[in-house]
């Protein structure tokens, strides 16, 4: 089934010191482009999900939207505005920060979705929540949660069936840079 991607990049990166995590150099590029190098070849058009430097972003080749709801409302704003471009059935996102994600992310994902709204990729214990994939048809669901002023990730995904995917064998593939010693590091 046809996918689209949707890079979530949409945040002020407070962490990192108010800059855009995404457009951050990594080894002589774009932390961005990495994980579009990443995760172009797993689906059928990619969508950036940016609220600041759009015009950076859409240098890359590929369409950008903003958050419909302002004031930076997190990545579930951006997974709106995603739903919303995307015209293929099926949705995976990836976060701007991670440019190791794994290369087999979104089959393994679907390979899992079965009747389920979301599948979510986990290591160990900790379930890795930007890492999905899930059906464009649940923007409604989600345009309810936000409308009622919802915004945590865990308590939107209480409302939906999810599965969770292990990725136990590729652990270090979801490390995201967060800091900027984050950065040097990698």
């Amino acid at each position: 089934m046809s996918v689209t991607g949707i890079v979530l990049a949409g945040g002020l990166g407070r962490r990192m010191g108010g800059v855009d995590k995404g457009l951050q150099d990594l080894r002589g590029k774009p932390m961005v482009q990495w994980v579009l190098e990443r995760f172009s070849p797993q689906v059928d058009e990619i969508v950036i999900n940016a609220n600041q430097n759009r015009e950076r972003y859409a240098a890359l080749g590929h369409a950008v939207v903003a958050d419909d709801i302002g004031g930076f409302a997190g990545p579930l704003a951006g997974l709106h505005a995603g739903l919303k471009a995307a015209t293929h059935e099926l949705v995976a996102t990836v976060p701007c920060d991670s440019p190791f994600l794994p290369q087999d992310l979104v089959s393994r994902l679907e390979k899992n979705l079965g009747d389920n709204d979301l599948a979510v990729a986990k290591t160990g214990e900790q379930a890795h929540p930007v890492f999905v994939l899930t059906r464009r048809g649940i923007v409604q669901n989600l345009e309810g949660f936000l409308a009622s002023g919802g915004r945590k990730i865990d308590a939107w995904y209480a409302s939906l069936r999810v599965v969770e995917v292990s990725f136990d064998d590729e652990a270090d593939a979801f490390r995201n840079i967060n800091t900027r010693e984050e950065l040097k590091g990698a």
